[in-house]
């Protein structure tokens, strides 16, 4: 799924392609929001992960 970005001097808009979007770019980016929600996801399933199993373990 491309994302449209913007060039405010001369407000023409770009898609950006699947390779820029996994890049690693600092600042607030688009890409950098991709990755806080892959992390942020990754971090969930880590936490449910984590209680699945030690209730698992503690309830026998």
């Amino acid at each position: 799924m491309p994302v449209k970005q913007q060039n405010e001097g001369s407000k023409t808009t770009k898609f950006a392609s699947s390779s820029e979007l996994n890049s690693w770019k600092r600042g607030f980016t688009p890409q950098a929001e991709i990755w806080n929600g892959r992390m942020a996801i990754a971090g969930l399933i880590i936490l449910l992960t984590i209680l699945f199993v030690s209730n698992f373990i503690i309830s026998g």
